[in-house]
């Protein structure tokens, strides 16, 4: 049976391209961003817009590798892999975009391929399973998106 996957892989794709409840997309909200005030940190802001793209990035890039089943790459090992120096060198705007893109079509395309029974699995390394993990994976990318959306607002008035 698939109808929580189902349900899932539905919130995800809405949250990122369809009409989420709170308003905007992930990514209409990620394309109002002028890539030139990407890395500027309005109001003494901790992060800029391209240091909470590339955040949510780590997280989901560790959330694909644990449904495939691997152990590497977590991010809470590695600071450098959960909050990163960003500058348009290392890391530019538009490839966080398309990698932004590219590792949540992977997460769906690997979710397509489970079945419901496999959301009790527990992740590696962890104390919870993977439908707490994706749950969590839906709920950051909100939160995180909120504070991009804010960060913009800073930067056009």
């Amino acid at each position: 049976m698939k109808n929580e996957l189902r349900s899932i892989i539905d919130n995800i794709e809405s949250v990122l391209h369809g009409h989420p409840w709170f308003g905007r997309n992930v990514t209409d909200l990620l394309g109002d961003i002028n890539p030139r005030h990407a890395y500027s940190k309005p109001g003494n802001a901790d992060h800029s817009a391209c240091d909470l793209l590339w955040h949510m990035i780590s997280w989901a890039t560790f959330t694909a590798n644990r449904i495939e089943g691997s152990t590497k790459k977590d991010v809470a090992t590695d600071e450098t892999l959960d909050w990163r120096k960003t500058s348009p060198k290392t890391y530019s705007w538009e490839k966080g975009l398309k990698e932004f893109t590219a590792i949540h079509k992977k997460i769906i395309t690997r979710l397509r391929t489970k079945d419901d029974e496999w959301l009790e699995k527990t992740v590696a390394y962890r104390e919870y399973n993977f439908r707490y993990l994706l749950h969590g994976l839906i709920q950051h990318n909100i939160y995180h998106i909120g504070q991009v959306a804010y960060l913009n607002k800073l930067l056009k008035d």
